[in-house]
């Protein structure tokens, strides 16, 4: 028995090690984290098969990024001899996809100086011009695409762009575009950006409202879809958290 634990241990270790690495990268419920701290390489497989499987869908995504970086490389020696709009609008989504926001904006700079007839490459700019905080900028490309199409990408270019009102010093704005959105939209980042619009201009009962609507839907999504809103879970309760006790 001692030499079949032996051989064991270390397994039970590499088990529990990668259920807390995935643990950190995913941030499930905290429960989670004691059965596999406690229940050792028992509590780590129970945590593997409810948690980890089903995760799989999503953690294939990671494994783009080995073939989108050789993508980069290529379009980088590409657009030196071939600058085309096109050869600058892919780099650009690559450069977006890998979170490097700045060289995102400079690309689709070049893509749209010579091809201005589409929307996507103004709102993948004001995506990356939001991430950087340049909400003026932002504003501009999100009024173009949203004035030629109020339902871009099922309604999130007009959420960001209530969200941009808000942060360029326009509250009117603001709200009757977050109004109208929120009719339509169940988007939970434009629910915390609503929330935190609301919560900034003191209207805090309606502020809590919205956040505890993001909230709300975590019982009745499915598996793979409460995996994906766990990002906004997690800043839902950091606002809520924020607010003041009502």
């Amino acid at each position: 028995m001692g030499a079949l634990y032996s051989i064991l241990f270390p397994w039970g270790l590499i088990i529990q090690a990668a259920a807390i690495f995935h643990f950190i990268r995913r941030r499930p419920e905290t429960y989670w984290l004691w059965i596999i701290l406690f229940g050792g390489a028992i509590g780590a497989l129970v945590y593997i098969v409810v948690e980890v499987l089903p995760d799989a869908g999503l953690l294939r995504q990671s494994f783009k990024v080995f073939p989108r970086r050789r993508r980069i490389r290529e379009l980088e020696a590409i657009v030196l001899d071939n600058p085309a709009a096109g050869n600058y609008e892919e780099l650009a989504d690559l450069y977006l996809e890998e979170g490097k926001y700045t060289r995102a904006r400079a690309c689709y700079d070049k893509a749209i100086s010579s091809r201005t007839d589409s929307p996507d490459a103004f709102y993948r700019r004001g995506l990356a011009e939001i991430e950087l905080g340049d909400f003026p900028a932002a504003l501009g490309d999100l009024e173009r695409v949203v004035a030629k199409d109020p339902t871009y990408d099922f309604h999130r270019a007009a959420g960001l762009l209530a969200h941009a009102y808000a942060r360029t010093g326009q509250p009117e704005r603001a709200a009757a575009l977050f109004e109208k959105t929120t009719r339509i939209s169940t988007l939970s980042e434009t629910y915390l950006n609503y929330a935190s619009f609301l919560a900034a201009t003191g209207r805090i009962g309606e502020a809590r409202e919205w956040t505890e609507r993001i909230l709300a839907k975590k019982p009745t999504l499915p598996g793979y879809l409460r995996r994906r809103e766990r990002p906004w879970f997690r800043k839902a309760k950091g606002l809520l958290r924020q607010l003041p006790a009502g």
